[in-house]
C-alpha cells in the first residue's frame, strides 16, 4: 500500500484496471531498485503507450493533454513562472487566456501544485498535461540556468507578509494543533519550505539546518562538510516553517518540548530524495535538522570510492573471505557507511544471505535484509545481532560496534563461519584495536578475528574551473613536515573562488584513506596489550601508507589543499 500511496500514478491505473497484479509488482520492484519514473518505467515494460498514459491523468484531474513539440512561448507568458518555479514543479506556463495562465505540468495528480504555482504566479492556473520529458526540455531551452534569487524574492514576499505574522503573533506558544497545521499549510510557507529543499538539493547540501535564536531565525546548509548560511527569514516564520516540516515527516505537531526523529520523501526535479529529521527543543523554539538522503547521486560501487591501487585489491579480497571481521574507521560524516554498502554490493550475490543492522537504515539495497535498531523501543544491535545468527547468514553488517556486548556477538559470528563488516569511530586504523580492548573484548579474540582496519577521512577537492597552481610558504610546508628540498617538481593548487563553488574554492569531496591489515606481528603486538603509537608504529614499518601520506598523494595530484589535509589529518 505504501507504493500506492507514494506512487498517485501507478494507484489510478491499477484503479482503472490497466495494469494486472504481476505487471504491477515488477514496476514496483523496478521503481524501488532504479528510481526510475513511473512513466518511464510503463512504457519500458510494454504496458502502456505515453498518449494512453496522459489521457488516464489529464481525465482525472479534468484537464486537456497538450502537445508541446511545435508551441511557441512568448516572453511575456515565460515570465509569469521564475526558473525555480518551473525547476521544482516540473512546470511550463504555455499561454494566458481570459486572465488565467494555462500551465503543463510533469506530475498533475498533485492537487496542490496547482495552488502552489497560482501563489506563484500571483494569476489563477488551469492545469494541462504534457509529456514530463518535452516538459523538461522546454524547462531547459526557456530557463536556462536555475535562479538563485528565487529564494530571496520568496523571502521578500513572506517579510512582507503581515498575515502569516499576525497568525504567529495570535496563536503564540500555546497554539493548538488545528492552528499549527493551518499556519503550516499556508500556501507561501509550503512554497518557502519547498524552496529551500530545491534549493538544498541543487547544491549538493548534505545537511540543512533550522535553528531558531531569540531574534533571528537561521537557516543553513552543509555542502562538503562546511555549512554556509542563507539569507536569514523573518524570526515569526520559525514557528509555521518548522510545523511545516514537521507534518511532512507525520511527527506530532503539538509536541514541542521533547526530541523527535522522522522522515521526509520529496520529489524533486523528477527524483526521489529522502530527508532525514531530527527535532531538538531549544531556549528558542525546536531547532531542526535535515539530513539529505540523494540516492541517485551516491555511486554504491568500490571503484567509486577512489580507493588507491594497493588498498582497492586487498578490500576486494577481504570481503571474498569466508570469515572474519572487517572494520571501517573515522568520524561521523567520513563516508564509512557508503563504504560498507559498497562493499556489500559487492557480494551481494543470488547464492549469499546478508544481513544488516543499522541505525538507521540509510539506502535500501534491493536483496539484503536490512533491519533498522531502535534503542527506544529495545531494538539494540546486540538483539539484532542475536537474532541475525538464528537467520543462517553468510555476511553481516553491523552498523556501529557501540559497546561489549555488540562486539562479543560480532565475534561470535566471525568464530562460527560468518563474515562481519561493521563501524568504530576511532582516529585512526591502530586506534580501532585499542577501543576494541577498552571495551572489554579480550585481545586474543580481537587478534583471531579482526582481519583489516580501513581508516578514512573525506577531503574537499579544488573547484576544476578556479583551480591555480602556487608555491607554498616554508611556513605551509612545515605543517606537512615537508621542506623545499622533498618537493621536486611537484606542484600545489588552490581554488580561486568563482560562480560555480560559491567562491569557496572547493567543489565536491574525496577519501583519504589508511589501512591496517592484520598480519602475524600486528597478531604479536594485539596479545601483548601494546598502545596504539607501538601498533601504528609496526603497521607503518611493515608498509602501511597514513592518512598524511595519502592525503600527500592527494595534494601533489591537483585533487586537494594543505590545508584540508593538515585539518583531517
Amino acid at each position: 500500500m505504501a507504493e500506492e500511496i507514494s506512487n498517485p500514478l501507478l494507484s489510478l491505473i491499477k484503479s482503472h484496471g490497466l495494469i494486472d497484479d504481476l505487471q504491477y509488482e515488477e514496476v514496483v520492484s523496478e521503481l524501488e531498485r532504479s528510481n526510475t519514473p513511473v512513466i518511464q518505467l510503463l512504457q519500458d515494460f510494454g504496458i502502456m503507450k505515453i498518449d494512453d498514459i496522459l489521457h488516464v491523468m489529464a481525465s482525472a484531474v479534468g484537464a486537456e493533454v497538450i502537445s508541446l513539440r511545435d508551441t511557441e512561448i512568448t516572453p511575456e507568458v515565460a515570465s509569469k513562472i521564475t526558473s525555480n518555479v518551473a525547476r521544482m514543479y516540473r512546470c511550463v506556463p504555455v499561454a494566458i487566456r481570459d486572465g488565467v495562465l494555462h500551465v503543463a505540468l510533469a506530475e498533475p495528480l498533485d492537487p496542490a501544485r496547482a495552488d502552489e504555482i497560482a501563489y506563484s504566479a500571483k494569476c489563477d492556473v488551469q492545469i494541462c498535461v504534457a509529456d514530463p520529458v518535452e516538459i523538461d526540455k522546454l524547462v531547459e531551452r526557456l530557463y536556462g540556468q536555475s535562479e538563485a534569487e528565487s529564494f530571496n524574492e520568496i523571502l521578500k514576499e513572506l517579510g512582507s507578509d503581515t498575515e502569516i505574522a499576525r497568525e504567529v503573533s495570535a496563536a503564540g506558544e500555546g497554539a493548538n494543533d488545528k492552528q499549527m497545521t493551518e499556519m503550516a499549510n499556508e500556501v507561501p510557507i509550503v512554497k518557502f519550505v519547498n524552496v529551500i529543499l530545491q534549493q538544498a538539493v541543487q547544491d549538493r547540501a548534505s545537511d540543512i539546518h533550522f535553528e531558531p535564536f531569540e531574534t533571528e531565525f537561521r537557516i543553513r546548509y552543509r555542502v562538503d562538510g562546511a555549512l554556509y548560511e542563507m539569507a536569514p527569514p523573518p524570526k515569526h516564520l520559525a514557528l509555521p516553517v518548522i510545523s511545516r516540516l514537521k507534518v511532512m515527516a507525520g511527527l506530532n505537531i503539538s509536541e514541542r518540548r521533547m526530541p523527535q526523529d522522522g522522515r521526509i520523501t520529496v520529489f524533486i526535479s523528477g527524483r526521489q530524495i529522502d530527508l532525514r529529521m531530527s527535532t531538538l527543543p531549544t531556549a528558542f523554539g525546536e531547532s531542526v535538522v535535515l539530513r539529505v538522503l540523494d540516492r541517485s547521486s551516491v555511486n554504491l560501487e568500490i571503484e567509486s570510492l577512489g580507493l588507491p591501487k594497493q588498498i582497492y585489491e586487498f578490500v576486494g579480497e577481504v570481503i571474498l573471505r569466508p570469515n572474519g571481521i572487517f572494520v571501517v574507521t573515522g568520524p561521523t560524516g567520513c563516508g564509512k557507511t557508503t563504504t560498507l554498502y559498497s562493499c556489500l554490493r559487492r557480494v551481494n550475490t543470488i547464492d549469499s544471505k546478508l544481513l544488516t543492522a543499522e541505525d538507521p537504515v540509510e539506502f535500501d539495497i534491493e536483496g539484503i535484509m536490512q533491519v533498522a535498531v531502535n534503542e527506544a523501543a529495545g531494538m539494540t544491535f546486540g538483539k539484532a545481532l542475536k537474532s541475525f545468527l538464528r537467520q543462517d547468514p553468510d555476511i553481516i553488517m553491523v552498523g556501529e560496534m557501540r559497546d561489549l556486548t555488540t562486539a562479543q556477538i560480532s565475534i561470535q559470528a566471525s568464530l562460527t563461519g560468518h563474515l562481519v563488516l561493521s563501524t568504530l569511530h576511532t582516529n585512526d586504523s591502530a586506534g580501532a584495536v585499542t577501543r576494541l580492548v577498552d571495551m572489554g573484548v579480550e585481545p586474543f579474540l580481537i587478534s583471531s578475528t579482526l582481519m583489516a582496519v580501513l581508516a578514512q577521512r573525506l577531503v574537499r577537492t579544488v573547484c576544476k574551473n578556479c583551480r591555480t597552481p602556487f608555491e607554498p610558504t616554508e611556513n605551509q610546508l612545515s605543517l606537512l613536515n615537508l621542506s623545499p628540498h622533498d618537493l621536486g617538481d611537484k606542484v600545489f593548487h588552490y581554488g580561486r573562488g568563482c560562480q560555480i563553488c560559491h567562491d569557496s574554492g572547493y567543489k565536491g569531496r574525496k577519501g583519504i584513506f589508511e589501512l591496517l591489515v592484520v598480519t602475524d606481528q600486528i597478531r604479536a603486538l594485539i596479545n601483548e596489550r601494546a598502545p596504539t603509537v607501538v601498533v601504528r608504529q609496526k603497521a607503518i614499518e611493515l608498509g602501511m601508507i597514513s592518512l598524511r601520506e595519502d592525503g600527500l598523494r592527494g595534494i601533489f595530484d591537483g585533487d586537494t589543499t594543505i590545508e584540508e589535509v593538515v585539518k583531517y589529518t
